[in-house]
């Protein structure tokens, strides 16, 4: 099994990456600053790929240099500034974020994942966000280019799921909300750990998984399902 994870330099995905190592996968990071990737691929002992997940033609060229990928989690991610009501937001701080958090994403999986559809078998699991939720505090106002993009992204998710056939061709489609965390978006007094955000996408990488009974194509929270 191979993976990739993007994001996986520092914060979550760093420790996805970790997870997933400990699980005997042969793991890859995908990360946007070149030195960040160097030191997490050294403290790992894994493959480091530098690229901006916005560079559709560079993501190309990396496809065609690299055996294909089992599992895909996409854990990259920024946060709007703080005060991007819809209103007063910038234009390029809405560009920013929906290019980076939901174009980043169909990117990714629209280079990657085509053999995991055409195998039939393989994972993808995306870092979305509670305040992405439709339903709830969810994108109930502010922080509006962030809100959105992991609004998108949750559609995102269950759109690829239904076209893969929620699971019954082999591929599974997920978004996780890790909850507040000790990221460098998080800060550090967020009330749970990386590891501890990160947690539930490394089982959903690596769990036993029987169409038509289990779930797929959902956000989930803690290894519980959540609504959109």
């Amino acid at each position: 099994m191979r993976a990739l994870v993007t994001g996986g330099s520092r914060g979550l995905g760093y420790e996805v990456a970790r997870g997933l190592l400990a699980h005997g996968i042969d793991t890859t990071i995908l990360g946007q600053n070149a030195e960040n990737v160097a030191k997490a691929s050294r403290e790992l002992g894994v493959s480091g790929i530098t690229c901006d997940v916005r560079d559709y033609n560079r993501l190309r060229e990396i496809k065609s240099q690299h055996q294909p990928f089992d599992i895909i989690v996409l854990s990259h991610g920024v946060m709007s500034e703080k005060m991007s009501k819809t209103i007063k937001a910038t234009k390029e701080d809405w560009d920013r974020t929906i290019d980076i958090n939901l174009s980043g994403v169909f990117n990714v999986v629209n280079t990657f994942a085509d053999h995991m559809v055409e195998q039939r078998q393989g994972r993808v699991i995306v870092f979305s966000a509670c305040l992405g939720r439709m339903s709830g505090p969810g994108n109930a106002g502010g922080l509006a280019p962030y809100r959105i993009s992991k609004a998108g992204v949750n559609a995102f998710v269950r759109n690829f799921a239904h076209e893969t056939g929620l699971g019954a061709r082999g591929v599974l489609v997920d978004a996780i909300c890790p909850n507040h965390s000790q990221t460098d978006m998080g800060g550090p007094n967020a009330l749970r750990t990386a590891a501890e955000g990160a947690e539930t996408a490394i089982w959903l990488a690596t769990r036993d998984f029987t169409a038509g009974v289990d779930q797929t194509g959902l956000l989930w929270e803690d290894r519980e399902v959540v609504e959109w």
